[in-house]
């Protein structure tokens, strides 16, 4: 198996789960005797929904909601067959979204 390069991309709308869950992933990536970089913080999606108090007499008067997705990526070079499966088996907390690309 030829050695090639895992790209791992981290998505979560908390910032402190995502980071915890890239240590982890380096964690357990370096125990297997890879070669890391990262995490790089990715561009942070902003979404802002308005939403109107009353529809009649006060027209003017809103609320503003807003939604942060937050992403990381972790790279990962010099892998083994041990590191994919080590990284298959991982348990990342509720509202992580993993994606693995080889």
């Amino acid at each position: 198996m030829k050695n090639k390069a895992i790209k791992i991309k981290l998505k979560s709308y908390d910032s402190k789960l995502i980071d915890k869950s890239a240590a982890k992933i380096i964690e357990v990536a370096k125990s297997t005797g890879a070669e890391v970089y990262g995490p790089v913080p990715l561009p942070t999606r902003r979404e802002v929904f308005t939403v109107l108090k009353s529809v009649h007499v006060n027209k003017t008067s809103r609320e503003q909601f807003e939604l942060r997705t937050h992403k990381r990526l972790v790279g990962i070079t010099k892998s083994t067959p041990e590191t994919m499966d080590k990284l298959n088996r991982i348990q990342l907390p509720t509202g992580v979204s993993i994606e693995i690309k080889l």
